[in-house]
């Protein structure tokens, strides 16, 4: 029965992971394809590194909160140690399936400061596929989402 629980608990969790979003600059969604995007020329003012968080949609809780109160309910002889056992189950699943949805659904990336070549400054996040530094000549797409690379001349 455990090992019935363990094994529900893990095809329900890795679902979470699937949710999030891959933001490195070389991932294109379908409805990019074919899209043009202006492209401007500029020179990377500054880098941050940053942690990107999806949404919380708190997946996680519910589906530990679930599987730790079925599980709980497993231990015990009795129906009150049953109902304790759920409980408990229940708030120790909920706290480790927060806990994994946030360890799964973040991921580190990068904040540009960009001089364009026009004089104008954008700033653009993405994913630390690529790290350009400061004074590095590079190309930003102002596409949806917009995107930073190196410019090799």
């Amino acid at each position: 029965m455990h090992k019935l629980i363990l094994l529900a608990s893990a095809a329900l969790i890795m679902p979470i992971a699937a949710c999030t979003s891959d933001i490195s600059s070389s991932h294109y969604s379908t409805s990019s394809v074919g899209v043009a995007a202006q492209t401007m020329a500029g020179t990377v003012v500054s880098v941050r590194q940053i942690t990107v968080s999806s949404e919380d949609n708190n997946a996680g809780t519910l589906i530990g909160a679930g599987l730790g109160g079925v599980g709980g309910s497993a231990i015990g002889g009795g129906s009150r140690a049953h109902t304790i056992g759920a409980i408990g189950g229940a708030v120790l699943g909920g706290i480790a399936g927060n806990a994994a949805q946030k360890g799964l659904s973040s991921q580190q990336g990068y904040e540009y400061v960009i001089r364009l070549d026009n004089g104008n400054m954008v700033t653009v996040t993405q994913g630390n596929d690529i790290l350009l530094n400061p004074g590095q000549r590079c190309y930003v797409s102002l596409g949806h989402p917009a995107r930073v690379t190196p410019a090799y001349y």
